[in-house]
């Protein structure tokens, strides 16, 4: 079995209280479906299990899904977005060689880039870029997931990410869908107008 036939998890966070939106992320309506449901199905025709790490309002978000989907609870939320990525990382089997990790506040990769992140070739990290901006989602190789949950409760991702620069493959995209980052209204209506849907 070569390393891009090995099955790639991958690990949705929507943990976040969402004060700059004023409503869960997860929820918005996008293309039909909401922020979250959009990017479970876009991760699961090419990753297996998809994890998503609830937090704030989790009761509401959870409601919306259905029963297959994988959740993790992180009752620190509050600590900011690193919790939330250590109780994801904490929920895969220890067995796996990679996974893939995403904010639902970036909804609207293409299949083709989900595709290409999942199958890069071996790396520490796998990120895309588009017009040299870094983006989601990102693969991450067991060793960095090691240290990124080695990481005391304060510290930051990019304390372990920067220390594997030099080992990160960078995948140039023509995807906007890589730099979304939907954060209030005036993002939300912005990436609205540019999919050609109505604004709401």
């Amino acid at each position: 079995m070569t390393y891009a036939e090995v099955k790639c998890p991958a690990i949705i966070l929507a943990a976040g209280e969402s004060r700059r939106m004023g409503t869960p992320k997860a929820l918005l309506p996008f293309r039909g479906r909401t922020f979250l449901d959009g990017l479970i199905a876009r991760l699961e025709a090419h990753c297996h299990p998809v994890i998503v790490v609830l937090g704030h309002d989790a009761g509401r978000i959870r409601a919306s899904l259905t029963p297959s989907v994988a959740v993790a609870l992180n009752p620190d939320y509050p600590l900011g977005m690193l919790s939330s990525l250590q109780c994801g990382l904490r929920a895969l089997d220890p067995q796996i060689h990679h996974a893939v990790f995403t904010l639902v506040d970036h909804p609207d990769p293409t299949d083709s880039t989900v595709h290409d992140v999942v199958h890069a070739p071996p790396a520490a990290v796998v990120i895309p870029r588009y017009h040299g901006t870094k983006g989601h989602p990102v693969r991450l190789s067991r060793t960095v997931i090691d240290e990124l949950l080695a990481l005391p409760p304060h510290a930051k991702p990019t304390d372990v990410l920067y220390r594997h620069l030099s080992a990160t493959h960078f995948l140039d995209t023509d995807d906007p869908g890589v730099v979304d980052d939907v954060d209030d209204r005036a993002a939300y209506h912005e990436l609205l107008a540019r999919s050609g849907q109505a604004q709401l």
